[in-house]
């Protein structure tokens, strides 16, 4: 899951639907697995939409409709809210999404997106909209995630928005760094300044 981010263009997977809550985004009866490995989780993400009661696959559902793919995913308003699992965000990254795109997400999910390599950008309700219209209109339309700058673009339009993100998360992103590595990157100064202050 750990990839140095910096900027994405991809095309998108639309899923226009708000309040989808991690329930949703993972079922609880695979919190109980024994493994993070990716491909598992990966291939349960959003399980009960993707395959029908009989374990057949519901055709009807985007991620089963060859017309869309992407590492850019575009959800409806209030996305990942519900429980606080973190294997949603495992779901998420091992499916191949870099970037969830919405109006608003859960506190908790946004930041287990972050740690787990998943950018979370919020973006404004009329841009959201027309992000949907040009994804229907052209499936193979791409949009562009620029961290570094923290701006996305709908390249069918052209239109730009500036999205917020906290400065360490940025940093470890940009990096390609979990809280550990980045902890070992400032052991020196850690260790520095514990002595200074023991001589106190």
């Amino acid at each position: 899951m750990k990839q140095k981010f910096d900027i994405i263009t991809s095309t998108c997977v639309p899923l226009p639907l708000e309040n989808v809550d991690t329930d949703q985004i993972i079922p609880a009866r695979f919190l109980k697995a024994t493994t993070r490995e990716e491909k598992f989780f990966g291939d349960n993400l959003f399980r009960d939409w993707r395959y029908n009661s009989d374990g057949s696959l519901n055709k009807n559902f985007v991620l089963n409709d060859p017309t869309y793919s992407g590492e850019v995913l575009v959800a409806g308003k209030n996305f990942g809210s519900g429980s606080s699992r973190e294997h949603a965000a495992w779901a998420i990254a091992g499916y191949g999404f870099r970037v969830v795109v919405s109006s608003f997400f859960a506190d908790i999910h946004k930041n287990n997106e972050l740690n787990n390599f998943v950018l979370p950008v919020v973006v404004s309700e009329g841009f959201l909209a027309e992000l949907f219209d040009s994804i229907k209109a052209n499936p193979k339309m791409q949009v562009k995630v620029d961290l570094p700058n923290q701006t996305i673009t709908n390249l069918a339009t052209g239109k730009s928005e500036k999205f917020e993100i906290n400065g360490y998360k940025k940093h470890c992103l940009i990096n390609g760094l979990d809280d550990i590595d980045y902890l070992l990157t400032v052991k020196d100064k850690t260790e520095k300044y514990e002595n200074g202050a023991k001589k106190y």
